[in-house]
């Protein structure tokens, strides 16, 4: 049967459907409660369990794996349009936060590299890229997964996608459940200012949902009437136009450059960065808003993760099972030496917690992050939160540039100099703090932490 906007209504209604049976298993299963599966998540795997590549009981079409493709160009249109930075209160404290940021995220792009080049290829026969899946699904999420693996299988590799969601599934299991482990370590240790148990996390966190009508919050501002155009709708048509824009310059450049193929995503990114410089200097930029397309961006990411591990190939994934679990293994030592040895010495006060926030948001969501921090601090009164929104300052531009630039990069050939920089970055950013005298003296130790109550998660 021949692709019609029929299927792709056909494909929409069944990702639906699955995001709302998703909801109805975090809202009312304690099992994915404790786990913290987000309803996208658990949609994917449904997908996978009743679609095409499963039991085949979902007619979806056979483009479901092209969707995540175009949907990271969505988020990357949304993110040049929403990001902005600025240097307050950026210090000390929040110098060493972000070189640790800096470290964690790049370490996971040079060594993972370094990896599939000195021993994953030359026993396994993987491609250059291979190494680039564990920042890909791990400090990257699903989003960057979805990014990478479009980019890599424009250039040849089958099955990068489907390898790239699963690194990201991993990855978000081992945040969740090492992230939980670790709480209850640093419960019996002492090194928490406070703990609480699961129970006591706000219920939104577990459940998903927002009962008190008191807490629910607008997503976004009408900026136009909808005596013209529907609010939302102008607000979708600015990224649509940005998307389009975007891939209509990769068509451009590769019809002219044939050997030459640039992202979309990252196309999407440079055009949006360079709207914004423009429109941004008339009144006209105050017509974005920017919690509207911060939800356009979520909605298309909980759609993209639905389709991307929907659509996995699990031939794809057996291929390659055994570097795969190699690569996994190198990851979770990496992580683990950064939060057991790395930020005890590196941090003054609250190491713990902001080795933990690092954790969630390295293995793959911010959102982990947050929900891993309210268990051992429930009232957020040690400031990490705060911190890390200012230490994420430097951490952002090494993410975008890793993103936009590492495809073409090593698809180009660029392999070991990909490996070689990136390390070089997070090993830099290892030991700046104390070169910089950020860190605490030698012989120097945290905090004593207050007496807890209610120890264990």
């Amino acid at each position: 049967m021949s692709y019609s906007p029929w299927s792709l209504l056909s494909d929409a209604g069944l990702i639906a459907a699955l995001l709302l049976v998703g909801t109805l298993l975090r809202a009312h299963v304690r099992l994915f409660q404790r786990l913290m599966l987000p309803s996208s998540v658990m949609a994917g795997f449904l997908g996978l369990a009743l679609g095409p590549e499963g039991a085949g009981l979902l007619p979806f079409s056979d483009q479901l794996g092209t969707y995540a493709s175009v949907l990271i160009v969505v988020v990357f249109a949304c993110l040049a349009l929403t990001d902005g930075l600025g240097l307050k209160g950026f210090g000390k404290a929040a110098g060493s936060f972000g070189s640790y940021g800096v470290a964690a995220y790049a370490l996971q792009v040079g060594l993972g590299v370094i990896l599939g080049l000195v021993l994953l290829q030359p026993v396994w026969d993987v491609p250059d890229a291979f190494g680039a899946l564990l920042f890909a699904g791990w400090a990257g999420g699903f989003g960057t997964a979805a990014a990478l693996g479009t980019a890599f299988e424009a250039n040849g590799w089958e099955g990068a996608s489907s390898l790239g969601f699963t690194s990201a599934t991993v990855g978000m299991l081992v945040g969740v459940v090492g992230g939980i482990i670790l709480c209850n370590w640093g419960a019996r240790r002492g090194h928490t200012s406070s703990v609480g148990r699961f129970e006591t996390l706000p219920d939104e966190l577990r459940t998903g949902l927002v009962r008190d009508e008191a807490e629910r919050h607008p997503t976004g501002r009408a900026t136009t009437s909808p005596a013209s155009i529907e609010p939302l709708g102008f607000q979708i048509a600015v990224v649509a136009a940005l998307a389009a824009a975007a891939y209509g310059v990769s068509e451009w450049i590769t019809g002219m450059f044939p050997s030459l193929m640039l992202p979309v995503f990252a196309l999407a990114f440079i055009l949006g960065l360079l709207l914004r410089a423009v429109v941004a200097r008339t009144k006209a930029w105050n017509y974005v808003d920017g919690d509207s397309l911060k939800s356009l961006s979520g909605t298309a990411t909980d759609v993209l993760i639905t389709c991307g591990i929907a659509a996995i190939v699990p031939s794809f994934v057996a291929d390659y099972w055994l570097p795969l679990a190699l690569m996994f293994a190198v990851g979770l030592a990496l992580v683990l030496f950064l939060f057991l040895v790395v930020a005890p010495r590196l941090f003054e006060g609250n190491w713990f917690e902001k080795g933990l926030v690092t954790w969630g948001w390295t293995t793959g969501a911010a959102a982990t992050a947050i929900a891993l921090l309210r268990m051992v601090d429930p009232k957020l009164k040690s400031g990490t939160l705060e911190e890390f929104g200012v230490a994420y300052i430097p951490v952002a531009p090494v993410e975008t540039a890793t993103v936009t630039f590492v495809p073409v990069l090593l698809s180009s050939g660029a392999a070991w100099a990909v490996g070689g920089a990136w390390a070089a970055v997070g090993v830099l950013a290892l030991v700046l703090p104390w070169l910089a005298g950020w860190a605490p003296k030698r012989g120097a130790k945290a905090a004593a932490a207050p007496v807890r109550e209610n120890a264990g998660v």
